[in-house]
């Protein structure tokens, strides 16, 4: 083992090797498959000059691959005893030049046409961006470009939350060069081809940003889907919808969160005009870059050390300065600034606020099977 690769092991920075789950290649080698005849045709005449300069003019191996090389290539003729050749020698020169010349023209046809009319410099550079996107991990994967997706991107970009954004526009490329997209697939983003490209299975979730219901629903179905067939932990899907109506149906057919857009402004409109003032709290410390703030929601599972516990025995507030300033139970109930006396029961969501790092600690206790030590 070498010193770098000892250090890299001590401190932890291990480089992985990951592929793609979706592999071009059969699709580029199929393109590069017109290439096979010229490359036949430039090795059978070079074999043929080589043996018929060793067999006419008694020259050396080394001595036929050159006279060859240039005479096939048209490049010139007088680098060897040239002066003193038979006339089979002339004549079979002069074949080897035509022949060479109509078989160098054929061969850059061939290329000019693949590279013209085939697909291959998009492949090449799919296959680049695919090894990108493998590289990924705990990602999300936002389906359908529009202006929600341009600005969760920004959002997400601003918050280092790694992303891949899926649509089947023929432009999406120039879409993710004007919205600085790092990473793109060019798939429906409900076919299965669209999740091994976007490798949604190392993904945190996927996210369905249409207008149209019906493409939401078949992206929530199709990743429900998909999570079963790898066996995985649910996967956070988030949806948007138009109406109150529409927002119910996406979250019975799978939609973990589901955002109704009249209904969201409506509510940050009425903050900003009833508490403006803790509509600035919300957007200084929930929505500003790199807030040492942050919120968010724990799903308590049934095999979870807590269930049935109080919370003030979790001692979050003391040991990580977080607090639980909600729970929302099964039916739906949420119960606002519970008390320290308040029971925690199985599959509800605690609301934590704290540092994301504070908060990520707390995660990982409430999803404990047995209660730690040190609690």
């Amino acid at each position: 083992m070498s010193i770098f690769t000892k250090i890299k092991k001590a401190i932890g920075w291990e480089i992985r090797t990951v592929k793609p789950q979706y592999d071009l290649n059969p699709l580029i080698y199929s393109q590069l498959k017109p290439f096979r005849l010229p490359l036949i045709l430039i090795q059978l005449i070079m074999m043929i000059g080589t043996l018929g300069y060793v067999y006419i003019e008694d020259y050396s191996i080394m001595h036929a691959i050159f006279q060859s090389a240039y005479t096939f290539t048209t490049t010139g003729f007088g680098a060897l005893n040239e002066a003193n050749f038979s006339n089979q020698g002339i004549v079979f020169t002069v074949t080897l030049m035509i022949a060479g010349f109509l078989i160098l023209t054929f061969s850059v046809g061939i290329v000019i046409d693949v590279i013209a009319n085939g697909s291959l410099l998009e492949l090449l550079k799919e296959r680049k961006m695919l090894y990108k996107i493998a590289r990924l991990r705990r990602h999300f994967v936002i389906c359908y470009h529009n202006e929600y997706t341009a600005q969760l991107a920004r959002q997400f970009r601003e918050n280092h939350v790694p992303f891949v954004v899926v649509d089947p526009s023929e432009d999406i490329e120039q879409i993710a060069k004007e919205n600085n997209y790092p990473y793109f697939v060019k798939e429906e983003p409900y076919k299965e081809i669209a999740f091994l490209k976007s490798h949604l299975s190392s993904a945190k979730g996927a996210i369905s940003l249409s207008k149209n219901i019906s493409d939401n629903i078949t992206l929530i179905a199709s990743v429900r889907l998909y999570e079963k067939e790898l066996g995985r932990a649910p996967f956070l899907i988030i949806s948007n919808a138009e109406t109150q109506n529409e927002k119910i149906r996406l979250k019975k057919l799978g939609a973990d969160k589901v955002v109704a857009t009249p209904s969201l402004m409506a509510k940050r409109v009425s903050a900003m005009a009833i508490r403006p003032d803790m509509e600035n709290v919300l957007d200084e410390f929930l929505y500003k870059k790199d807030t040492p703030i942050d919120m968010e929601e724990v799903f308590v599972r049934e095999n979870s050390w807590v269930v049935n516990r109080e919370l003030k025995d979790l001692r979050l507030r003391d040991r990580l300065k977080v607090s639980v300033i909600g729970i929302t139970e099964g039916n739906d109930k949420f119960i606002q600034m519970p008390k320290g006396t308040t029971s925690i029961i199985a599959n509800c969501r605690l609301l934590l606020v704290g540092s994301q790092k504070g908060i990520a600690r707390a995660k990982k206790i409430i999803n404990l099977t047995k209660q730690p030590e040190d609690i």
